[in-house]
């Protein structure tokens, strides 16, 4: 029954292209040029590929590693994709393929801090579409590649959840969906013993690198016309989040934007942006610049 919220809440056209095994030259970030505060489409034919969905982007810390999800039609399972820089050269995505079938569907990858671990959501579906269990999985980093994945012991994971994301400190942040709402996991110890309501509204909320903002996709209830907006929440001196402050004209638009997350160095942020036909997503991204600039604004009052 959850599937649907994975696509719904996760203008530039993407451009047409083809598989390749050679390698995609220049770095970092696929040669792209960075964004300043207008969003900008990411790697178009590259990575932001016309005709499928892309979702949920992660880095490395080092910035040598990519990690998303791609859903090539609606209807079918999603798979996780990566790509390296070797040499100065980004490798064409590959399929991670970290359960090695054990689900159907892996997404919402994320890199841990130190790089040294991926957390992902993985579920299966019933005959009638249904998911039969939304779960958080995890591979180790081996000299070799990563380990076989295991599904997280903790009280994560009584429920469905889903979109996991981990702040500098080990805390683990993610999306219950049986009871709608964003959670953390204090880290014991490298042990996630049990969980506390963020007291945030909205979905797909990231913890930024320095952890004095989430951002999150919300409804905007001012504009009936807007989806899925994205919204920022900044920490208060007493440890409490701030009231969710929309990003404004420049990042949201009539088209819904999902799932932000922020890149590792803190400078970047890539969401979801569904501006093509039939409600397909690709990557957009923009400088965290226009985050500073309402946090500015905002201890101003």
């Amino acid at each position: 029954m959850y599937a649907h919220y994975f696509l719904s809440f996760c203008t530039t056209k993407k451009k047409n292209t083809t598989n390749s095994d050679s390698p995609i030259i220049e770095s970092p970030y696929f040669g792209q040029k960075p964004p300043g505060l207008i969003p900008e489409i990411f790697a178009p034919g590259i990575i932001s590929i016309s005709g499928r969905h892309e979702m949920g982007v992660s880095f490395s810390p080092d910035l040598d590693e990519m990690y998303f999800a791609v859903q090539k039609k609606t209807g079918v399972p999603a798979e996780i994709y990566f790509s390296k820089l070797e040499d100065n050269k980004w490798t064409t995505p590959k399929k991670a393929n970290f359960t090695k079938g054990k689900e159907a569907k892996e997404m919402h990858s994320f890199v841990t801090p130190d790089g040294k671990r991926i957390y992902f959501t993985a579920y299966s579906e019933d005959a009638k579409g249904d998911s039969t269990g939304t779960k958080i999985w995890y591979v180790d980093r081996l000299d070799n590649g990563w380990s076989n994945a295991v599904k997280l012991d903790s009280p994560i994971n009584d429920g469905d959840a889903f979109f996991l994301n981990q702040a500098k400190n080990g805390d683990l942040y993610y999306f219950n969906l049986a009871k709608w709402g964003t959670y953390y996991a204090p880290n014991k110890n490298g042990k996630y013993p049990e969980v506390r309501e963020v007291g945030i509204v909205g979905i797909h909320a990231f913890i930024a690198p320095s952890q004095d903002y989430i951002v999150a996709n919300i409804r905007n209830k001012e504009n009936k016309e807007r989806k899925s907006d994205i919204y920022v929440y900044f920490k208060e001196k007493d440890g409490t989040w701030s009231k969710p402050i929309n990003l404004g004209d420049t990042v949201n638009s009539n088209f819904s934007e999902t799932c932000p997350s922020i890149t590792p160095d803190g400078k970047y942020l890539f969401y979801n942006l569904y501006n093509e036909e039939g409600g397909l997503s690709n990557f957009s991204w923009v400088s965290t610049e226009i985050i500073s600039k309402l946090k500015t604004a905002y201890f101003k009052k």
